[in-house]
C-alpha cells in the first residue's frame, strides 16, 4: 500500500468511473482492483498522493483524484519513475472526468 491521503467521495467516484467504462471492481477502501477481459488496473483514489506505491513493471495503475489536482499527482508520479505503466484522472463532483495522463498504447 502507498501513503495516500483522501476522502470517501474520491473513491466512490473511481469506483463509479471504472464501473462505467465496463469494468469489475474489488477491494475495499481507496486501492482497489479493476478487471475487464486481460486487463487489470491498480487504482488509487487520492486526493493528496505522496509517493506512489511499488509495482511490478508488468502492472496498470491509475490514479484518480478532483480535477484541480490531477496535474500535481500526474508530476509526483512522473517524478517517481515507478518502472510501471500508469494513468490519473481527475474528476469533479457532477461524476464527469478527464485522463490527465494515460498509459502510452
Amino acid at each position: 500500500m502507498c501513503p495516500v491521503n483522501t476522502n470517501r467521495h474520491i473513491g466512490e467516484q473511481a469506483r463509479r468511473v471504472f464501473d462505467r467504462l465496463g469494468y469489475t471492481v474489488t477491494g475495499d477502501g481507496d486501492e482497489f482492483r479493476a478487471e475487464r477481459d486481460w486487463k487489470v488496473v491498480h487504482v488509487t483514489a487520492t486526493t493528496d498522493l505522496r509517493e506512489p506505491p511499488i509495482a511490478g513493471t508488468d502492472s496498470l495503475h491509475c490514479f484518480v483524484t478532483n480535477k484541480e489536482r490531477a496535474q500535481r499527482v500526474r508530476r509526483r508520479v512522473q517524478e517517481a519513475n515507478p518502472g510501471y505503466e500508469w494513468a490519473v484522472i481527475g474528476v469533479d463532483d457532477d461524476d464527469q472526468y478527464e485522463v490527465e495522463r494515460a498509459p502510452p498504447s
